[in-house]
């Protein structure tokens, strides 16, 4: 699981939009939100590249945590 920071996730909004845009990209992902670190966690056949995109498709900036 790759863990990415999405520092303008604010709300419960902001989750949803991510979250529509990486099972849009990745019908079988799993994630899990952290919104008090505004971090998401991501299971994925995407690679990383691809997770970063289909975050800033849903309109926010996103950057791996180690």
């Amino acid at each position: 699981m790759s863990r990415f920071s999405v520092p303008e996730m604010s709300c419960g909004h902001c989750k949803a939009s991510i979250e529509g845009a990486l099972l849009d990209a990745d019908p079988g992902a799993e994630l899990d939100f952290d919104m008090a670190a505004r971090e998401v966690a991501v299971d994925a056949v995407l690679d990383e590249g691809e997770i970063i995109a289909a975050i800033k498709a849903a309109g926010f900036e996103a950057k791996p945590l180690g």
